[in-house]
């Protein structure tokens, strides 16, 4: 699931990243017009850089196998079926690592990586230990975890209270 919000923000957070004057409809490639199916109707009216987005995207769209198109399918559903606050929180999550300098990008990508290589009953373990955590708790890791960043070694760990 973490893959998928997180190749959403990419796709729809790029407009962020970089500013420009857009792309005419004509000078699109053919593939592009096909990925893009009806929207050369509208496509004056979207702003320019919206439309560097959308034509970046039907390129990489181009490229693609019908086995990664069926996934960006899924994950571009399953960004669609989040409500504002869950789109607006991992925004702010994608920007928070953006600004992370690359160790930390680093640390982030091994930590995922470490997460996703758990069974899913190991997981689901996990998300339930953290939300039945109380805030001062979760509070407690994260100030560990900025301890541990700061001066890179691990702080001593404490147990958490029952």
């Amino acid at each position: 699931m973490f893959r998928a919000i997180v190749c959403g923000l990419l796709l729809f957070a790029s407009p962020l990243l970089s500013a420009d004057d857009g792309v005419p409809w004509s000078e699109l490639s053919e593939s592009q017009r096909q990925a893009l199916g009806g929207m050369q109707q509208n496509w004056n009216n979207l702003p320019p850089e919206r439309q560097s987005m959308l034509a970046r995207g039907a390129e990489r769209w181009g490229t693609m196998s019908p086995e990664q198109q069926k996934d960006a399918r899924q994950r571009l559903r399953k960004w669609q079926d989040l409500d504002p606050d869950q789109r607006q929180q991992l925004q702010q999550g994608f920007q928070r690592y953006q600004n992370l300098d690359p160790e930390q990008q680093q640390r982030v990508r091994r930590n995922y990586q470490r997460f996703n290589d758990l069974s899913p009953e190991q997981r689901e373990q996990m998300r339930e230990r953290w939300q039945n955590m109380s805030e001062e708790e979760r509070n407690e890791i994260r100030q560990r975890r900025q301890q541990r960043s700061g001066n890179g070694q691990r702080p001593e760990r404490q147990r958490p209270k029952n």
